[in-house]
C-alpha cells in the first residue's frame, strides 16, 4: 500500500508567530472540547509563543506543535493537532521531526510526551514510561486538568546520545 501523500512540496513548517495565536488557539480548542488535550487559554499561548511551530499551507495553519523546555536535559512535545480533514498526510510526523530536530540542536538529549497516541509517538523512537518516573516538575499543567490524578494518558520517552541517531 502506498504511504499518504506528505504535502511536503505545498507547505512549510515555520516558528510561530503573534499573529497565529488565534488560529493556534481555534486548533487546539478543537481537541480539547473532545477531552483530547488540554485546553489552552490565549495569555499562555502568547506566554508559550516561542515553544510552538506551525505547518502552513497557502497562509492557512493546519498543523502545530510545541517543544517545551521543562530541565536541564528535558523537554516535553506537547499540543501536537493537525486539522480533521489533513489528518494521515504526515504533517503530524513533519511537526514531530521539527520539534526533534530543535531538542537536538538545543542538546537536549531527552523528550517526553504526554498522549493519548503512544503508537504514532513510538514510530519516532518514543518508549513508554512510568508517568512516576517524570520529574515532578512536569506536573505543573496537570493540576490544571480535569482528568487529574487520575491521568489516562501514556507517558513516553526518547533518549539519545549526543551525536547519535535514535
Amino acid at each position: 500500500m502506498a504511504a499518504p501523500p506528505t504535502n511536503k512540496r505545498t507547505g512549510r513548517i515555520r516558528p510561530a508567530r503573534m499573529g497565529d495565536v488565534r488560529p493556534i488557539h481555534a486548533l487546539l480548542t478543537i481537541f480539547a472540547n473532545k477531552g483530547l488535550m488540554l485546553p489552552r487559554s490565549i495569555s499562555s499561548l502568547y506566554d508559550s509563543l516561542r515553544d510552538f511551530v506551525v505547518y502552513e499551507e497557502a497562509g492557512t495553519i493546519l498543523g502545530i506543535c510545541a517543544l517545551h523546555i521543562c530541565w536541564d536535559d528535558l523537554a516535553e512535545i506537547r499540543s501536537l493537532a493537525v486539522a480533521e480533514d489533513r489528518q494521515k498526510c504526515g504533517i503530524g510526523a513533519l511537526l514531530v521531526e521539527s520539534c526533534l530536530d530543535e531538542a537536538k540542536s538545543l542538546e537536549i538529549n531527552k523528550v517526553f510526551v504526554l498522549t493519548y497516541q503512544a503508537p504514532f509517538f513510538r514510530k519516532f523512537g518514543f518508549e513508554d514510561r512510568d508517568k512516576q518516573d517524570l520529574p515532578h516538575k512536569i506536573w505543573s499543567d496537570c493540576i490544571h486538568c480535569a482528568k487529574f490524578p487520575d491521568c489516562d494518558e501514556d507517558a513516553l520517552i526518547r533518549t539519545t546520545v549526543p551525536g547519535t541517531k535514535p
